[in-house]
Order: structure tokens, then sequence, then C-alpha cells
């Protein structure tokens, strides 16, 4: 019958280059949807691994973060996902998956991958049998147990967490960090009540476990996730398009990593708040007033004064690009008496699609980093030294 690891001859040596193939596919995958940390490794040899069963998501979570030289293979019920050609062509070659029946005959599914625990390999079995809700572990079936036994091998319990959250039973695809534990080897005389236990004390401790976060990105994380947050992201970028020396994006990069769901409203109201900043400094063009402009040169306007004279509105669309602050272009409009409406539209492009850009790749980032987040002072001492180089070299570059 076709399986996760090919015919009767393939069973005996384990097929490493898939499995690797696959760990970097759900390693990828796992990591757009909220990352996966593991802790511990499989011993040498090869072993029966046990583990607890909430979610669809567990097989992927296993294949990402166990060790491909083991080539893990993964017992799937034979009823359900080798039930029709399609899903059986999905298990064996995406999830490594080969078919155990529920319903008799389970076992001898179970000892026809010996010569692939003999070659070094991994199976992994769901001695469950079927998913428990969140937080529940079910009686162990003994098929593990009998198999680890039949090849002197030891049981290696694992404990999954937070893939039912990315995947609840029943429910829809969601955000979450993933966390596999692996536990110490029990012998191969281990009874099912004692796996459990292993497993059941391993999800105990992984789940109860605090991640490890950065005081400094907590702060700031409360303040984003708030009214104030969205208030300093549209009074920032305000004062920006009138005077202020730092742009907008730097304020995103700090709060969009910090609070990555929240970074498409802080990139809307930081886009609001620049394009209402740069209706007022063109007012105060036209009407004469001169506002201070720190860390911008005469060449910058005098740039800025060319491009207007020939484009018009449309001027501002190399702004982004250019290095020279919004708030030059816009004074220089109403100095050269643009149409405020012209002015609004033409920036809101030239403004929304940097300031959308910046602001959900800074947010992107965020969660694909969540898990290394007890690193964000890091970050935000990397942030200000590169934005203060950059800085400093487009003010030269423009004196």
């Amino acid at each position: 019958m076709e399986d996760g690891l090919g015919g009767a001859g393939d069973r005996r040596r384990p097929k490493r280059g898939a499995a690797r193939l696959r760990r970097a596919l759900w390693w990828t995958l796992l990591t757009l949807t909220g990352g996966v940390e593991r802790r511990g490794r499989l011993p040498r040899g090869g072993c029966v691994v046990v583990a607890n069963h909430s979610s669809h998501a567990d097989t992927a979570a296993l294949l990402a973060a166990l060790d491909a030289r083991h080539a893990p293979a993964i017992g799937a019920a034979a009823d359900y996902w080798f039930a029709s050609p399609w899903r059986r062509r999905i298990c064996s070659r995406l999830a490594a998956g080969f078919p155990v029946r529920r319903t008799g005959g389970g076992m001898d599914d179970l000892l026809s991958r010996a010569d692939a625990l003999r070659a070094g390999g991994a199976v992994v079995l769901f001695p469950e049998g079927t998913r428990a809700q969140a937080g529940e572990l079910g009686a162990f079936h003994k098929g593990a147990l009998v198999l680890a036994r039949q090849v002197d091998v030891p049981v290696v319990p694992v404990a999954i967490a937070g893939t039912d959250r990315l995947l609840p039973k029943h429910g829809r695809l969601r955000p979450a960090l993933v966390r596999v534990a692996i536990g110490e080897p029990l012998p191969a005389s281990a009874t099912p009540g004692e796996a459990r236990d292993a497993v059941a004390a391993l999800y105990r401790r992984t789940t109860q476990e605090p991640l490890a976060d950065s005081p400094a990105r907590k702060r700031i994380a409360a303040v984003a996730a708030s009214r104030r947050g969205l208030a300093a992201g549209f009074v920032w970028a305000f004062a920006e398009a009138l005077s202020w020396p730092l742009m907008p994006e730097l304020f995103l990069a700090i709060a969009c990593v910090a609070m990555p769901r929240r970074a498409l409203k802080l990139s809307l109201t930081a886009l609001a708040g620049s394009l209402a900043g740069g209706l007022l400094a063109l007012h105060l063009g036209a009407s004469g007033v001169q506002s201070p402009h720190p860390l911008t040169t005469d060449r910058m306007r005098a740039e800025v004064r060319a491009e207007l004279a020939v484009e018009g509105a449309a001027a501002v669309r190399h702004q982004p690009w250019n290095g020279i602050p919004f708030k030059v272009y816009a004074r220089e409009a109403g100095r050269a008496d643009i149409a405020p409406h012209d002015w609004l539209a033409h920036s809101a492009l030239s403004r929304g699609s940097r300031t959308l850009t910046v602001g959900l790749a800074f947010g992107a980032f965020g969660f694909l980093v969540h898990r290394l987040r007890r690193f964000y002072g890091l970050y935000l001492a990397l942030l200000g030294g590169g934005f203060t180089l950059g800085l400093s070299l487009i003010v030269t570059g423009w004196s």
C-alpha cells in the first residue's frame, strides 16, 4: 500500500532528502502563521514518537520541528486520510503519512514500520487515536508501545502547544505561535499510562512557561494597542509634515513591530496625520509663514521648486524615493500656489504608497519574529543607529 516512505524496499532506508524538503516547507509556513519553537532533540537511532493531538496542524508542527535525519513518518487514520486518491497523495507526500486502520488490522500497519525504525527512522503516532479538545489528553492506545517493544527502540514523548489556537478543531486558521517540546526517551518497556503521563507533564510545562519578552516591547505594545497609540501616530506624522525632523515611518517601525496586528490601523492613522499636516503646511506656505525645517538644506528646496515648476502637484511622487522630507514639498507647494485638492490627491497617492508599504512590512516583520520579542530592546538600538546613519547620509548628500 502506498505510504510516505514508498514501497517495502524503501522502508529499510528512510528518505531523508524528502524529509528535509518537508521540514523546510512546514517550518516556512508555520513561521508565516506565527512561528514555531522547538525544545529538545530526538535521540540517535530509531524511535517511536508519541504526542498529544488537538489539531490537524499537529502534523505540520512535528514535521517542522523533528530532525530530518530521522525522516519521521506519521501514522494517519486510513479511513479518513487514505479514503480518496487526493487525500492519500496529500497525506503521503506532504505529511509523510502512512495508513493505520482504526477498525481492525491497525497493529499490522504499525509493525510494517519496523524496518524503518531499524534503519534509524522515527515513527510518529498520536496514541489518543483522534483529536482531543484543547488542553485535554485522552487515554493512550497501546499500539505505539507494542511497536517500540517489537523493535526495541525508545519511546519519545512530545508535547505540542499552540496548534489548538492556530487551527482549532472545527475552527479556522488564525495566527499563533506553536511550541514543540521533545522529552527524555522512555524505555521500550514503558506502559501506555507512563507514556501518557510523560506527554501530559511535558505539555503542562510547555503551556505554563511564559514566553521571554522585552519590558520595552510590552510597554510600547500596550500603547500601540490603545487609542493613545493611534493618537501618537497621527500627531507624529502631523508634526513631521510641518517641522518635526523624524519621519512617521520611524514611528511605524517602532510600533508595528511591537504590535503587528495593529499595523494597518497605525499605518492608516499615520497617513491621515501626514496628509492633514501637509495641507496645513501648504496653507502656511501660501501665507508666507516660515515654520522651522531642521535637517533640511537649500539644495532640497531648490530641487523641489524645480520639480513643482515642471510637474505641479504631481511632483510629490518623487518624495518617497529621493530622501527630501514631505514638509519641504508641502511648504514649497504652498508657495507655488498649488491647489489644495490637487495637492491632497497626489500626496495621498505618494504618501499612501510609502506609509502603508512600510507599516505593513514592519508589521509582517514583527509577526515573523514574534518568538524573538525578548530582543526588542536590541532591535530598537539597531533601528535608532540605522536611522541616524541613514538620515546623516541623506542630509550630507543634499548639502
